[in-house]
């Protein structure tokens, strides 16, 4: 797996990815401990109303990056957006009041939602055998979860050294360094075929999205895993601290053997992709995580809730959250053109970060109304939904070529070379605003 890092390209935007996360972390630790020190014990509701900002700047954001992504040099943008982070990262520890940290918030994230989808749309222009980026992916997916570990962890002993404020400057400095990395490589930047009114820029990525037959099941399987990790993100402290009694650190036990769990999947699945369709892998982990919620939620009518079950739980649907996020930038890579790439990805961040935006409080809501059991039963069959959803809306057959006729295009039309009908998989774009049934339609 870490042969691709012999690509420089690839090796600094990994690199740049490392560094920005780690940055993201310290700033995370910072935030919780900025907002006990403005609000004191109301800081639960800052916090909770910062990631409720950042959920929605990531839905109503990503899309009109993604239309401005395609005017400009994509290395560019990126190292802009890099420093406007940092500019912000280097404004937090001077704030006095709530909602500057509001303010600074939305601003970060926003930028982060022009920044993510851009970049995760430069990996496959620059690791174009499949092999290789379904390697990046797998290693993309244990660079996140080594984040979650590693950052609370380093936090904790800079703490020792320096006040919680010089977090930020951390920050500050992981999104500097990425802006370095990313100067130092050159980016392929496609240009657009023809220019677009704003308003067809803006919604191209999320309509070619859904007429994707394979990215609307895409979309159901952005459900599962909400509803099922929705549980485990945050509702993780109120099962350890409050029902089973235990401390913070067996809140970090559970919490890693989630992470342990995806980060095992993600080591495995580089081979198994090899050998199994996505669509198989993926559906396969959306019922593992699915059944083991359901599992445990059922076992908790029996006999009262462990640590041990809880931690094995939390590891399977651990598994089965990687087995359904790792593949997902083949799907997007594979169902758009490299112009088109920034706009598909961009609608992914937005449709799944939606899911994530409902399913956030709904947990919390479940486990607060009904208690931890009747929240992950209901979770489960919630997730079972989107399961048979993308069972339905996911033909096994979507990667095959489709006979179909172009009778608008004049017949000396580039793209009729193959013949006139002709036989090729279809990607959604200008020549295919949909996928044909059959030939001359």
């Amino acid at each position: 797996m870490l042969s691709i890092l012999r690509n420089r390209t690839y090796r600094h935007l990994f690199l740049a990815q490392i560094v920005a996360l780690t940055g993201t972390g310290l700033a995370t630790v910072a935030l919780g401990l900025l907002a006990y020190d403005l609000a004191g014990d109301r800081a639960g509701l800052v916090l909770g109303t910062a990631l409720t900002i950042k959920m929605v700047a990531y839905v109503t954001v990503a899309p009109i990056a993604a239309a401005w992504a395609e005017q400009v040099n994509r290395r560019k943008m990126l190292i802009t957006l890099d420093l406007l982070r940092m500019a912000v990262a280097v404004c937090l520890p001077f704030v006095s009041e709530v909602w500057h940290v509001y303010v600074l918030i939305f601003v970060l994230q926003s930028a982060s939602a022009g920044f993510t989808p851009a970049f995760q749309a430069s990996i496959p222009d620059v690791l174009t055998e499949e092999k290789d980026y379904t390697q990046a992916l797998s290693l993309s997916r244990m660079a996140f979860e080594l984040e979650s570990l590693a950052s609370p962890m380093l936090a904790a002993a800079l703490l020792v050294l320096v006040s919680s404020s010089t977090l930020f400057w951390g920050t500050a400095a992981g999104f500097a360094g990425s802006a370095l990395l990313l100067l130092s490589v050159t980016l392929p930047s496609p240009e657009p075929k023809a220019p677009r009114p704003v308003w067809q820029r803006t919604t191209r990525g999320i309509r070619n999205y859904l007429r994707t037959p394979r990215l609307r099941g895409l979309l159901a399987l952005n459900w599962v895993v909400s509803a099922m990790a929705a549980m485990v993100l945050v509702n993780t402290v109120v099962l350890v601290r409050a029902n089973l009694g235990q401390g913070e650190s067996a809140v970090a036990l559970a919490l890693a053997a989630f992470g342990g769990g995806s980060m095992l999947a993600a080591m495995l699945l580089p081979r198994l992709l090899e050998r199994v369709p996505d669509r198989t892998v993926m559906l396969a982990g959306g019922a593992l995580g699915s059944a083991a919620l359901a599992v445990l939620s059922l076992s908790l009518f029996a006999a009262p809730l462990g640590f041990a079950r809880l931690a094995i739980a939390w590891a399977v649907i651990g598994v089965g959250y990687s087995a359904v996020l790792t593949p997902t930038g083949r799907l997007l890579a594979r169902s758009a053109h490299a112009a088109d790439r920034p706009a598909i990805f961009a609608a992914q961040f937005t449709l799944s970060h939606a899911c994530w935006l409902l399913f956030y409080p709904l947990s919390a809501w479940l486990m607060a109304a009904w208690g931890g059991g009747a929240a992950m039963l209901a979770l489960a069959l919630l997730a079972a939904a989107g399961l048979i959803a993308a069972h339905c809306l996911w033909p096994k057959d979507s990667a095959s070529p489709v006979a179909h006729s172009h009778p608008d295009l004049p017949p000396d039309h580039p793209h009729l070379q193959g013949g006139h009908p002709h036989m090729h998989p279809v990607i959604i774009d200008d020549l295919h605003p949909r996928i044909p049934q059959k030939a001359g339609r």
